[in-house]
């Protein structure tokens, strides 16, 4: 398997990430998912299929794998309103201990940014680990509602990590 990668600042094929962004609120969790075989291909399987973004409540379109250079429109409805967050994804790494990607905002995203998701095996033991780059959009009225959409992305990475911890 290959790792795919461009200028990606949360670097999902380093197991060790020092951001130096200036602007940026910098933020990276891991927790433990899970364990053996069986989970890891299942968690590998959602990850590269979206699964992580779908199974936390977004929709993902057009719902195909994820792959080098795709521009997906990722919407979700909240509050009576569909948000669209157009994307781009700039790098995917697929190995056999190490699988994620990241994605770059796009314009008309609420939010400036980057975010990565990886999966890593550690022995038997499985671990999902987020990065994320966040900035005010430089469009209205997002810029003014940047606050409340840090909010927003606490919520929505509480649930990401719930998405992958165990196959149901």
């Amino acid at each position: 398997m290959k790792n795919q990668n461009k200028t990606s600042l949360t670097e999902p094929s380093n197991s060790s990430w020092a951001p130096s962004t200036e602007g940026y609120a910098c933020w990276a969790k891991s927790i433990y998912i899970g364990q053996g075989v069986e989970q890891w291909r299942w968690a590998c399987s959602q990850l590269l299929s979206w699964g992580i973004k779908t199974r936390s409540g977004f929709r993902v379109t057009p719902a195909v794998p994820v792959v080098p250079g795709q521009e997906p429109t990722i919407s979700v409805h909240a509050l009576g309103l569909t948000v669209l967050e157009p994307v781009r994804v700039i790098a995917v790494v697929n190995t056999e201990y190490r699988v994620g990607f990241a994605y770059q905002t796009l314009p008309g995203h609420p939010v400036c940014g980057e975010e990565a998701f990886i999966l890593e095996r550690r022995d038997e033991n499985i671990f999902l680990t987020i990065r994320s780059l966040t900035k005010p959009s430089s469009a209205m009225p997002w810029r003014v509602l940047y606050p409340l959409l840090r909010v927003a992305q606490v919520l929505a990475r509480w649930r990401y990590f719930r998405a992958l911890k165990l196959k149901s």
